[in-house]
């Protein structure tokens, strides 16, 4: 018999997974039942049902969640989901049917994606920060039957049309419900708690892209397997039996995959509150001891930000791991979090359609700020060029390909990203170092092309916001006469800035090559971001100056 070499990688990409999740906890050796458990509950209800099942059984009296209402334990979790799933049912969902979910990071999410997974319905998870045109024209692409969602939503729904059947997942007095409107808790009422039959296959889960650019596009995760978060343990040591702080948001990819993990390694995970607050998230981190934190770098920085008397008022020495994804840390922000939380900073490089690409370790990030590290085990990555041959030498940009098995397999309107001999474009363009470290230039479609030479935003963007006066910076390519594009910079200045545009040109034009100088230097409060704290640059390149 003849095996492939594609097979043979595929098998010791397998065996290495096994033992890196072997290595960190997610099973016991002694326990193979256990793990054969879990196992099946994934394959048959989805990873994030599966693991909160397997949980139910193995340690039904520990802690699970801890939200404004307090703490739930596993068991809990379990039972309730159970008896909402059937109260679903009986509201005329059925399986295979689409449900949207729009809601913050409490219970309610927690149930709504439990109960989906239980009776083999797809869960839409909808960003928080949509407006009415994004959200009506996800929820018509994606055949939506049904909306969960908090009361503070009340005015997106109207974009809907009203016969779509709504429930609520958290109700807030001042949002004025109905008390006709079903509830987590009222359609739940009387029904069974005892588990349910596995569905024929499992409903999986939508991730919805950032939506920078436009509508939202669908990134379907349909592929089950136990095996994916070796990807994300080989390089961040996430602890075991321990408390996880969630500060992103978990109807995106990095606090998805994050909330899942902690509660498959058995940590406690706490909610600390429905919107962001770094003061917040600084308190919590030491009144309830967290070793882990999962953030979004808008958040890392609007933390480290904080006056000095806030930051000194709090004692962060629990925290072991603080793992970032979503967008791009600036070095500035890399070097603070280092220097104030330890060697804690593990930045993950992912998307929502490649799924993991790389991880950069503190010791990674403490050798160069602006990395995004190395592939985990059953990764590999590639840049090609423009005619998409491989590219070997050090230093030379090209576009990133991903070969990861988890990847998602097309947009849920059909579309797909571009595939090379079974790898897929990230959308980025990056290079490596003599190293082996890989480095993002910039997303292929931001490039800017001014008096014919290439410049990638990015370079310029963490030059001037490393300065310690500047807090951020985004540059944009606006239209020009002489040159077809010229280089605008928005700066959000610190205290201390003396907000000179001039002063800003000069320092750019002392560090980088004359044509990635701004040609214009606007100073603003804040950059617009999204919910998941990603830069629109369309707002900045339409704006009136």
């Amino acid at each position: 018999m003849v095996v492939s070499f594609p097979a043979l990688r595929k098998a010791g990409d397998l065996a290495s997974g096994v033992n890196v999740m072997l290595k960190r906890g997610l099973f016991n050796p002694l326990r193979l039942d256990h793990a054969a458990r879990s196992a099946r509950y994934v394959l048959k209800f989805g990873p994030f049902a599966g693991v909160v099942m397997h949980a139910a059984q193995s340690r039904p009296d520990a802690g699970a969640i801890v939200d404004e209402r307090g703490e739930l334990t596993f068991g809990e979790l379990n039972e309730r989901s159970n008896a909402f799933a059937r109260g679903i049912a009986a509201q005329g969902i059925e399986p295979g049917d689409v449900i949207a979910v729009l809601a913050r990071d409490h219970r309610g999410m927690v149930l709504s994606m439990l109960a989906a997974g239980k009776l083999g319905v797809r869960a839409v998870l909808m960003n928080t920060g949509f407006a009415k045109p994004q959200f009506a024209d996800v929820a018509e692409r994606e055949k939506v039957k049904a909306v969960l969602h908090d009361s503070e939503f009340f005015d997106l729904m109207s974009a809907i049309p009203s016969e779509i059947p709504r429930i609520l997942t958290w109700v807030d007095e001042k949002d004025g419900a109905d008390p006709s409107i079903p509830t987590i808790e009222s359609v739940s009422k009387g029904q069974a708690t005892t588990p349910l039959p596995a569905p024929e296959k499992p409903g999986g889960m939508v991730i919805l892209t950032s939506g920078t650019t436009g509508t939202p596009k669908g990134a379907p995760r349909d592929k089950v397997s136990p095996f994916a978060s070796a990807q994300f343990v080989d390089r961040v040591p996430l602890p075991n039996n321990g408390t996880m702080l969630m500060a992103a948001p978990i109807f995106h990819g990095t606090g998805l995959s994050q909330f899942t993990l902690g509660l498959a390694l058995g940590n406690r995970v706490v909610f600390q509150q429905r919107r962001f607050d770094p003061a917040t998230t600084l308190a919590n981190i030491q009144n309830y001891q967290a070793d882990s934190l999962v953030v979004v770098p808008t958040m890392l920085q609007r933390i480290l930000d904080l006056d000095d008397e806030i930051l000194a008022k709090y004692d962060p020495s629990s925290i072991k791991v603080i793992f970032a994804a979503g967008s791009a840390i600036s070095p500035d922000v890399v070097t603070r979090a280092l220097d104030h939380f330890g060697d804690s900073l593990y930045n993950l490089y992912g998307s929502t359609e490649c799924a993991v690409m790389t991880v950069a370790t503190p010791e990674d990030l403490r050798k160069s700020p602006t990395t995004a590290g190395r592939a985990p085990v059953g990764i590999r990555i590639v840049l090609l060029d423009e005619d998409r041959k491989p590219i070997t030498e050090p230093e030379v940009t090209g576009t990133i390909f991903v070969d990861n098995g988890f990847a998602f397999t097309g947009y849920t309107d059909g579309r797909t990203k571009e595939i090379v001999d079974g790898m897929m474009s990230s959308g980025d363009v990056g290079h490596f170092d003599a190293d082996g470290l890989l480095y993002i230039d910039g997303r292929d479609d931001d490039m800017i092309v001014s008096g014919g030479e290439n410049v990638f935003p990015l370079e310029v963007e963490n030059l001037i916001a490393g300065r310690e006066d500047i807090f951020e910076a985004a540059v944009v390519g606006v239209d020009d006469r002489e040159f077809g594009k010229r280089l605008r910079a928005f700066v959000v200045p610190g205290p201390d800035s003396k907000r000179d545009a001039q002063e800003i040109k000069e320092y750019v034009r002392s560090n980088l090559a004359r044509y990635k100088v701004p040609r214009e230097v606007i100073f603003l409060e804040e950059l617009p971001r999204n919910a998941t704290g990603k830069l629109l640059r369309k707002p900045l390149i339409e704006r009136e100056v």
